[in-house]
């Protein structure tokens, strides 16, 4: 059962983003900001399973609100459906953020650590290692350049872009790129 005050909000919370789109209203902010963030809090902690993400979630969502406050059109649809929307967006950028780290991270599982590599022992699938060091060498420059400087001398992500004079993020997207690559080749090679 709702409250008078719930009753109320929808159309207040129209006003207030309408005064922020308008005006940067700070004081209109602040009351959106207190009625939504306990709201997207708890929703985005149950979605993600985790407080911390709730945390991040209603702060990335507050702030996409302030930013495009101007996008809002009051004959669309309600305040509370427009925030949800927005808030449902940054919820789906944060799981696919965290799917393509745990997909970083198993990455490093399909290569070998260079001190189990000898060469006093020879590798056990010649042919695979050849297949591979011949995809490899099919890369562009800079993601192959990525791959052996990460893989096979062992930098880390801050010490190939320092190195580079690139953002990691940068580093991290050509490896990303070459891996799934490889990761193709590999799989149509062997089906």
């Amino acid at each position: 059962m709702k409250s008078q005050n719930e009753d109320k909000a929808p159309a207040e919370l129209s006003d207030y983003l309408m005064a922020v789109a308008a005006d940067r209203d700070k004081q209109a902010f602040a009351k959106l900001f207190a009625w939504f963030a306990p709201k997207i809090k708890r929703i985005a902690a149950q979605k993600l399973n985790n407080d911390a993400a709730g945390f991040d979630i209603t702060q990335e969502t507050m702030t996409r609100v302030w930013r495009k406050a101007h996008l809002f059109s009051p004959e669309k649809g309600a305040a509370t459906t427009w925030v949800y929307t927005v808030m449902r967006n940054v919820i789906f950028d944060a799981m696919r953020k965290n799917k393509t780290q745990q997909a970083e991270s198993l990455s490093d599982d399909i290569w070998p650590i260079e001190d189990q590599i000898s060469e006093e022992i020879p590798f056990q699938d010649h042919l695979m290692s050849r297949q591979l060091s011949e995809l490899v060498k099919k890369l562009p420059p800079n993601q192959q350049e990525a791959l052996t400087a990460v893989y096979f001398k062992q930098l880390t992500h801050e010490e190939l872009a320092k190195q580079l004079n690139i953002p990691v993020g940068t580093v991290k997207s050509r490896i990303r790129l070459a891996v799934t690559k490889l990761k193709q080749q590999l799989g149509a090679d062997n089906d």
